[in-house]
This record gives C-alpha cells, structure tokens and sequence, in this order.
C-alpha cells in the first residue's frame, strides 16, 4: 500500500492547518497580544499559593456537562460564540455614498482566565467579561444557553501550576491547594475552580494554569 501523500492531500493539510491557525489567532490574539486579566489584591503569597481579593466581576458563562477537556471545548464554542458577535446587539453604523445600514453584532474583546468549575457533573464555563463593560451594556447573547452574572467581591485561595491541566493534574493540584488552605488556618466557602490562562499552541511547560476556591477566616 503507497502511503505517500499526494500533493492534493497536501494541499489540503496545509489549508486545514492553516485555518486552524487563523482562527486560534482570531480567538486569543497572536503572541505578542497582551489579554486583560481580572484585576486582584494579593493577600498572601506562599511559593505557589496565594490569597487574593478580588472585586465583583462579569461573566458570560454556561453550563456543559461531558469528560473536562471535552466540557471545557463545548464550553469554549459556546461563549466565544456570543463574544465574536452571537448576540442582540442592534448597533447600527451611517456610511457615506453609497449608503448602506445594517445591524453590527458586537464584538467583545477576549480575557483571561477562561474558568471551568464541576458541579455534580456538569461543568460551568466562564469567561470574565473586559472591566470597561458594565451589565446593561452587555448585548443579549444570542444561545439561551449563555448567561451573564454578576460575581460578588470574593477572597480566594489560588495554587499556580504549569502543564496540560489534565484531569489527574487538577486533582492532585485541588489536594494540594485545600491542604494549604487548611495550614493557614482558612475555611473552603465554595467550588473549587480551574482557570487556565494560555491559547492551545502554547508549550506545555510555558502554561499557566491555577485551581482556586473561595475562602474565609477560620473561626
């Protein structure tokens, strides 16, 4: 059997990587982009463990159920669905000769972290919504299955990690990070949440990735 390939096969590798890529960069930038992160206060730090503050924030999020990495890829279609123009949005732009007026789907600017969080087998995805939008500036998604919350101002325990962030990582890592929640005297007030910072080309080794969970004084 000629296992060689053809150059029409090659052809139409090189497209679909090709495309694969565009829409990589058009989702997460090129590398040299830099994302707006959540801004926090830094209570503690410890190596890789933190205590952070974080103010109340906005989120696009949604709820997938299925293994995490497949979770967190259905997850991911959905709201960069809305974020890329999937919404209500009525907009209209004037032009000049000729003239023409459509509705312009917004488009809202990527951050980081996604966050993914499990919930009696299902999975929460989240993207936090840029500083510079409030609520009711926010279009209306166009998928029901995408909502927009408002987060309290919250005080979390974070562990950093590098790596793929599969599935036995996260757990070993959630052992982890409430064993050092437990050592400084701090008490779990919710699920624990995995953010992931970096786009999928990224090196193993260069991925930043934390599990984090809401915490209080211990009595």
């Amino acid at each position: 059997m000629d296992t060689a390939l053809g150059p029409v096969r090659i052809s139409m590798i090189l497209k679909r990587f090709s495309l694969g890529i565009g829409l990589a960069i058009t989702l997460f930038g090129s590398p040299a982009m830099a994302v707006e992160e959540p801004v926090f206060k830094t209570v503690l730090s410890d190596g890789a463990f933190e205590v952070r503050d974080y103010p109340g924030l906005i989120v696009a999020e949604v709820a997938v159920t299925g293994e995490q990495k497949e979770a967190a890829r259905s997850g991911f279609r959905l709201l960069a669905g809305y974020i890329f123009g999937g919404n209500k949005s009525r907009q209209s732009i004037a032009m000049t000769a000729p003239v023409a007026q459509e509705p312009v789907s917004e488009k809202i600017a990527m951050t980081a972290p996604v966050t993914q969080i499990q919930n009696a087998g299902t999975w929460i995805v989240r993207f936090t919504m840029p500083s510079a939008y409030r609520m009711e500036a926010l279009p209306e998604p166009n998928d029901p299955k995408v909502q927009l919350r408002r987060l309290p101002a919250t005080r979390f325990a974070v562990l950093q990690f590098s790596g793929l962030a599969g599935e036995r990582d996260v757990d070993a890592k959630t052992t982890e990070l409430l064993a050092a929640v437990k050592a400084h005297h701090l008490r779990v007030g919710g699920q624990v949440t995995l953010a992931q910072y970096n786009p999928p080309w990224t090196p193993w080794f260069m991925r930043r990735n934390e599990v984090m969970v809401p915490v209080e004084a211990a009595p």
